[in-house]
């Protein structure tokens, strides 16, 4: 069967009003949109993180003509899933298991990455519980992995917001999703301000301490995100050059394994660290 989720990506204010946005902004905005469309769609479906949006797999992102009223185009997920497959689905095309899971998992990154915080468990760890609980077969999608997924996307969420911060050819932003239940909002509102926490524009110049819990970690780049309950949400972070060293990534891993599965009493959940906070 086919599974299709609509996102539409809405900008509003200043030019965007008179159906007028700067192209080459909206083309980095839209290449955003479509790589973290297309990132979250994958894990969905694969369990896997990618880093390239062509390596997506099962389903496809197509862009429908673009609308007036302010300046809004959509995005539309459809993902092909063969009866007998990976996913048993029963339900008719307007109430899928997996269309609500893609929207609530696009939902979550976007969210997070925005700084509304989720908790994991009351939504897409409750969504798994429901709809098994209604003998759908669904994959789940761990948190760790949600929390990678945030990392990978980070550059593509900032650049959807860059006809508000360049030249300001549009005043806010929305994503409006639907998998056949109705349209809502996905995330929340798109503005200077959520763009500046995607960047972490912090004013602390001094170094910091901070504790948390290490809830991704890539050991290419040296980045991550470190869960501290004092801010109620994921930092994200990487290791300075001289911060590297064997015993510093180990704990790192440590902490990391605590997290994905669930040790919040080990010795080794927290780590506590200086950071500096950039500008």
């Amino acid at each position: 069967m086919v599974v299709r989720v609509e996102f539409t990506l809405s900008f509003n204010g200043a030019e965007s009003d008179d159906h007028h946005i700067d192209l080459y902004d909206i083309s980095q905005a839209l290449i955003g949109f479509q790589r973290s469309l297309a990132l979250t769609t994958h894990l969905v479906l694969n369990n896997k993180i990618i880093t390239q949006s062509p390596a997506l797999k099962g389903a496809k992102v197509f862009a429908v003509p673009a609308e007036e009223g302010s300046w809004n185009i959509k995005g539309v997920v459809i993902a092909s899933v063969i009866s007998g497959g990976a996913y048993q689905l029963t339900t008719t095309p307007n109430n899928t298991p997996l269309g609500h899971l893609i929207f609530s998992a696009y939902d979550y990154l976007v969210k997070e990455s925005l700084g509304f915080h989720v908790d994991y468990n009351k939504s897409l760890g409750k969504l798994y519980e429901e709809q098994i609980a209604e003998k759908a077969d669904v994959p789940k999608i761990e948190q760790h992995k949600m929390d990678s997924l945030i990392e990978k996307c980070s550059t593509a969420i900032s650049e959807i917001h860059r006809p508000l911060y360049k030249t300001k050819s549009a005043i806010n932003a929305k994503i409006i999703g639907n998998y056949g239940q109705g349209a809502s909002v996905v995330g929340g509102e798109l503005n200077l301000s959520t763009y500046e926490y995607v960047h972490e524009s912090f004013r602390e110049e001094q170094p910091v301490l901070i504790a948390g819990r290490v809830s991704s970690y890539n050991s290419n780049t040296f980045k991550g995100r470190i869960y501290v309950a004092g801010e109620g949400r994921p930092i994200t972070f990487e290791l300075s050059s001289g911060c590297r060293s064997s015993n510093s990534i180990q704990l790192i891993v440590n902490s990391l394994t605590a997290y994905a599965t669930r040790e919040n009493n080990s010795e080794w959940s927290t780590i506590h660290c200086k950071a500096q906070i950039p500008r």
